[in-house]
């Protein structure tokens, strides 16, 4: 064992052959905080599946990450390193799953970076599948993916719809497109992790989501697996906590992607990819859309959790026009301050009343829906309702950049509108 001090959130102890011994193909690595009932059995399951499987041709190593535990996590991977050949250990001072995997990854010796959830919800026969591309050279980055045709999965209707949800947002807000951008199961070959983590220094859930859009707007290759997943009952996952901070993450990104001082950052490829003037689109528009998408992001989430928290005291019509009505004040102040750059207080109340005749268009497209939902008598309880409001938010969004841009906030309506 050796033991250094380092400074907030790098690698504080180190256990085992964590860059000793043959260096290995792939380093496997385990992130964990406060799993003391999960990490022997999880750990124990996973070394004997390496051991033991013939259809796993390639040399591992597996490196158990504390994030900084309160409890015996930190005491147990101890054992296990003791107990286990080719099990290592590393521990942060702070918590984090991007900063673990980062300190980890950027420090390891072997070929092929992988990571998988301590609880082992994805099978382990899909793990070859994961990294065989990656050897090969045939891709850069392999990600399982509970959504891809094939998969086989068992998880309940809230995790379900957060994350359907969670992906098209990034499919409409970033262009993403890959399908599944958090399941706890992906691999990066060590040549391109040495180009990439320098650019996402994200140290909470959201490193996983940066990581791909980055690699994905670099022209690098991504690689999904079919998985099968079986969610587990126990984890200690905030899910909605999680779901708001990657929201928030989304928000980060659009905002990082437009500006100048990360482009410079970039590789050559990406800077191509990110460039604010395209064909056919209207100048200014492309950072526009980056914020307005940002801005919506936000206002989504806030709309879709008044709704949730006033749905069981009022009807869903009445739920739906306070959310709507309470976040497009918001909305309408937030996009003219920082989508379409208005300052002063000069036009502040035409904006927010124009922006109030947006609403009731989008009051009406999201009303209608649910109309439709009673009408046709679908049922289904408030979780259908989300979803169908979703969808129906979706286009209502579309139309209010459209109004907005070329109404509410076009250039030559007031003194105070710049672009």
């Amino acid at each position: 064992m050796t033991s250094t001090q380092a400074p907030t959130g790098e690698i504080a102890d180190r256990l085992g052959p964590a860059t000793a011994a043959p260096r290995p193909t792939v380093d496997i690595v385990v992130p964990v905080y406060n799993e003391e009932q999960d990490l022997g059995p999880s750990v124990r399951r996973l070394h004997a599946f390496l051991v033991e499987s013939a259809a796993f041709p390639f040399s591992w190593r597996i490196t158990v990450a504390d994030n900084a535990s309160t409890d015996r996590t930190w005491e147990i991977a101890g054992e296990l390193v003791a107990e286990l050949p080719g099990v290592g250990a590393v521990r942060l001072d702070a918590k984090g799953r991007g900063r673990a995997l980062n300190a980890v990854w950027t420090t390891s010796d072997a070929d092929v970076l992988a990571y998988m959830d301590v609880d082992l919800s994805t099978d382990l026969a899909a793990l070859l599948p994961l990294i065989a591309p990656l050897v090969s050279g045939h891709s850069d980055v392999a990600i399982g993916s509970r959504l891809a045709r094939g998969a086989r999965v068992v998880r309940g209707p809230k995790r379900e719809f957060i994350s359907r949800c969670y992906n098209l947002i990034l499919r409409g807000t970033l262009r993403a497109r890959f399908s599944d951008a958090q399941c706890g199961f992906k691999a990066i070959r060590k040549d391109v992790a040495e180009r990439l983590l320098p650019l996402v220094e994200d140290p909470g859930w959201f490193f996983d989501t940066k990581l791909l859009v980055l690699a994905e707007r670099s022209g690098l290759r991504i690689h999904e697996v079919p998985v099968d997943w079986v969610d587990d009952p126990d984890s200690r996952v905030d899910v909605i906590a999680t779901a708001i901070a990657d929201l928030r993450g989304v928000a980060r990104l659009t905002r990082t992607l437009a500006s100048a001082t990360m482009r410079a950052r970039l590789p050559t490829t990406l800077r191509s990819a990110l460039a604010d003037e395209h064909p056919g689109v209207p100048k200014g528009m492309s950072a526009q859309l980056l914020r307005f998408a940002a801005i919506g992001v936000v206002s989504t989430v806030a709309y879709l959790i008044l709704y949730a928290l006033l749905r069981p005291m009022m009807g869903a019509f009445s739920a739906n026009a306070l959310a709507l009505l309470t976040c497009a004040v918001g909305n309408t102040a937030a996009n003219r301050l920082f989508t379409f750059g208005v300052r002063g207080p000069e036009g502040r109340i035409r904006a927010q009343f124009e922006g109030l005749v947006v609403f009731a268009l989008g009051l009406g497209l999201t009303s209608g829906s649910l109309w439709l939902l009673e009408n046709l008598a679908m049922g289904g309880g408030t979780a259908i309702e989300l979803v169908v409001l979703c969808l129906a938010n979706a286009a209502a969004t579309l139309l209010r950049f459209v109004l907005y841009r070329n109404w509410v906030f076009r250039p030559g309506r007031g003194k105070d509108i710049a672009r």
